[in-house]
């Protein structure tokens, strides 16, 4: 069975950084995409970064050059660093694998982790 599990979440000024950590198992990490979603409160699930199993990247416009995804294939993780952090990021995030990136939606999802910006 596949698990996914978040890390790194937490209250940070805006301005500040953060990085947020997942741990899948059960699954050969290395054919997997990845993403990460996140809701922010009252709105739906948005993916804002992904990464190919061959490490291409995407990102949401919104986040784009404030926000890395990275992957390390031998520790079955995948990453986002977060500088520059708004209000507005504030939600809760979630890390997301699957087969492909065009059915990332319907992936494994973890339990999500929040992050509160402060202004």
């Amino acid at each position: 069975q596949v698990h996914v599990t978040e890390s790194g979440g937490g209250l940070v000024q805006a301005g500040g950084s953060l990085r947020l950590s997942c741990a899948a198992s059960g699954v050969t990490f290395s054919s997997q995409a990845a993403g990460w979603y996140r809701r922010a409160p009252g709105k739906r699930p948005e993916l804002v970064a992904s990464i190919t199993y061959a490490g291409l990247t995407d990102y949401k416009d919104s986040i784009l050059g404030r926000f890395t995804i990275s992957r390390d294939n031998a520790k079955n993780s995948v990453y986002l660093q977060m500088y520059n952090l708004k209000p507005e990021d504030t939600a809760v995030y979630y890390c997301v694998i699957g087969d492909q990136l065009a059915t990332l939606d319907y992936g494994t999802w973890g339990q999500g982790t929040q992050v509160t910006v402060s202004s």
